[in-house]
């Protein structure tokens, strides 16, 4: 079921008012653990909050409703559990700040909010050239401009070196390559961008 451009813009108005998670990563720095709880208790709340919502649930499942029901891309059936991209999102913050220091958890993330947003309201409204899976070079290229952008100035804040950037760039391009290959790779594009774009600033960070 596809939603309308006015509810896609919705939905990732939602998408980048998580940005407080990237905030929230580097403030928090050396007590990362506390965004490790903080985020493991949301992604609990939000499949608590779907679950109840598609059983007809009064109160958790009646505000989820509300709040998000319009914005969902598949019609939830009485009794249908249908997971939507708030837990993946969730669930990959939850990972990064295990697997990765605050500034790439933090750069990581910060990609796949603006960069996935860019990629889709862009690519509804000005993409001509179409690619595969119904894609366009216009999200492609949308999503690697924003979202490097919005890396750039994450690594900016602690002062790193330039050689971080390339890493940046080339764990950007990965990220939105596996976001336009997305049903291919059977994966959520909100859990694989972040783990693409750690990936490379960690080999970056680690090794050189």
């Amino acid at each position: 079921m596809e939603i309308t451009y006015w509810e896609e813009i919705k939905r990732k108005a939602v998408h980048l008012s998580s940005l407080w998670m990237v905030a929230a990563t580097l403030l928090l720095g050396r007590w990362q653990w506390i965004s490790c709880v903080l985020f493991g208790a949301l992604l609990v709340l939000t499949l608590v909050s779907e679950h109840d919502y598609a059983n007809g649930g009064k109160y958790l499942g009646c505000l989820y409703g509300k709040l998000f029901g319009k914005m969902l891309r598949n019609e939830v059936k009485p009794g249908q559990w249908i997971v939507s991209g708030g837990a993946p999102v969730l669930a990959a913050a939850l990972l990064v700040n295990l697997l990765f220091v605050p500034f790439i958890a933090a750069g990581a993330l910060a990609v796949m909010l603006t960069g996935d947003a860019a990629a889709a309201l862009i690519g509804r409204k000005y993409g001509k050239h179409k690619t595969v899976n119904g894609k366009s070079w216009e999200g492609f290229f949308a999503f690697i401009i924003v979202g490097y952008a919005a890396l750039a100035i994450v690594l900016f804040i602690p002062g790193l070196l330039r050689e971080f950037y390339l890493w940046g760039l080339a764990g950007v391009v990965l990220a939105a390559a596996a976001e336009l290959f997305q049903k291919q790779l059977k994966v959520d594009d909100n859990f694989s961008i972040p783990l693409c774009v750690g990936a490379c600033l960690y080999i970056g960070f680690r090794f050189f």
